[in-house]
């Protein structure tokens, strides 16, 4: 049974879009302590976008 990192937390990425899609993902608070931007696809665009961690 594998146990959980407590390092490694889940994060929700919201669309700068404004269209209110988002993605899930995890990330290590050691090395990565401030808030992730990603560019991912926004179906409800149907664009490539800049997605930003929300706390």
């Amino acid at each position: 049974m594998a146990t959980r990192n407590a390092l490694r937390s889940t994060v929700k990425l919201r669309s700068t879009a404004g269209t209110g899609y988002t993605y899930m993902t995890t990330k290590n608070r050691r090395n990565t302590p401030d808030r992730l931007v990603r560019r991912k696809f926004d179906p409800r665009v149907r664009a490539v976008v800049e997605f930003r961690e929300e706390r």
